[in-house]
């Protein structure tokens, strides 16, 4: 319970109108207001003639910005001074900070926490209910002198400040480690062995793409490259039409341990996975490949650990509708043709020397992943600090 009177927002608040007409010759910012507490952000800058709504409102910086629907899942903030000027619809209401009264830093950070977020959702019997500016002007904050609200918001802030330094530090960490082990799979197979190398069509006792994706009612399962994250392979819950799944050779039904190869779609070209969905029958569509190694002379492990690593992820990516020689690792990536696909080129030591070198970057994998598994779990942590820091701050206990 806060040490201090809660008020209505309504003492230190006013609700406020402004209205522009839209000039079709002039440009305009609009902003929106992100969920969650998440503040005020631009939207777009656009022409007048773009906007159909002649009629709009228009935000000061300062001002608390309330989005009409979204208020309960945290649509509201403070408006940023880089979006003074900038214009909203009549779907979000405007308020003025009476700032001999009310800090807007302290604003800012109370409609952060879950108190606040509590009045707000106690509205209506939706999530989505809409909210009044009768209602935004009821909700109750704590409000101590504003010598204390400087004081309690500059202790936020500089505390806020050393979390976000934790967490940068923490990502550094994780970032370096995944450097470390580009650089060591790079000097496991720098460019110089690639010239010799032999090509993956070569080392692959079946290596194609699906043809099939009509779905349907089957006990056959369809994997496309939503499955096929980096180094994890999502099971599919997808299945083939029935007279569809009959045409499937079996050549092509996936089996555990085979690789699969994401081929198209922007931001997924190039990504590897391991089929481990023993027991049942599966088969991709024509955007997957499936690099099947040929256990004489290649062992599997080293080929996946290989084509996920830094240089085979490289030769991938960079292998576009034939033009294999431009690295071009973007969004702009759209297909990969079996043909190129056909050539990437595959170093191939001895059998032991692969399961060598398997183990050596599997133990490297490992340390690596322990860090990052670190990071995540710091991450949480700091994401828990603030809201607890609010907490206390509010409660007159910071």
């Amino acid at each position: 319970m806060s040490k201090w009177p809660l008020v209505p927002l309504a003492s230190a608040i006013q609700y406020r109108k402004e209205f522009v007409q839209i000039d079709d010759l002039s440009s305009y910012k609009r902003c929106r207001v992100q969920l969650h507490a998440q503040g005020i952000v631009l939207r777009d800058s656009v022409p007048g003639a773009e906007i159909k709504t002649k009629k709009q409102q228009v935000c000061k910086a300062g001002d608390f910005l309330v989005a009409e629907i979204d208020a309960k899942v945290g649509g509201f903030g403070i408006v940023p001074e880089g979006l003074d000027q900038a214009i909203v619809s009549s779907h979000y209401f405007l308020f003025e900070v009476n700032e001999k009264v009310l800090n807007r830093r302290f604003l800012d950070f109370f409609i952060r926490t879950p108190a606040f977020h509590e009045q707000v959702a106690a509205q209506g019997s939706t999530n989505y209910a809409a909210i009044r500016p009768n209602d935004v002007l009821g909700y109750k904050l704590p409000l101590p002198p504003l010598a204390e609200q400087r004081r309690i918001v500059a202790r936020i802030e500089s505390l806020a400040a050393k979390i976000e330094e934790a967490r940068s530090l923490r990502i550094q960490a994780a970032q370096e480690a995944e450097m470390l082990m580009a650089s060591e799979e790079r000097r496991v197979w720098p460019d110089s062995v690639l010239s010799k190398a032999r090509t993956l069509e070569s080392v692959t006792a079946y290596l194609a793409r699906g043809r099939q994706s009509e779905q349907g009612e089957s006990d056959h399962f369809l994997i496309k490259t939503q499955h096929v994250q980096q180094g994890h392979y999502v099971p599919s819950m997808m299945c083939l039409a029935a007279h569809i799944a009959q045409k499937v050779q079996p050549d092509a039904f996936v089996q555990p341990g085979d690789i699969l190869i994401a081929c198209s779609a922007a931001g997924c070209l190039g990504r590897v996975a391991r089929f481990r969905d023993e027991g049942r029958v599966a088969s991709t569509d024509t955007h997957v490949a499936i690099a099947r190694a040929n256990s004489a002379l290649v062992d599997g492990d080293y080929l996946y650990s290989y084509l996920r690593g830094a240089q085979g992820q490289h030769q991938l990516r960079s292998r576009e509708r034939g033009d294999w020689q431009r690295e071009k690792i973007s969004f702009r990536l759209t297909e990969l043709n079996l043909n190129d696909l056909r050539q990437v080129p595959v170093p191939i030591p001895p059998l032991a020397e692969q399961r060598r070198i398997v183990a050596d970057l599997d133990g490297l994998q490992a340390k690596v992943d322990v860090i990052k598994n670190l990071q995540s779990e710091t991450a949480a942590e700091l994401a828990a600090l603030l809201p607890s820091i609010l907490d206390k701050a509010f409660k007159g206990e910071l």
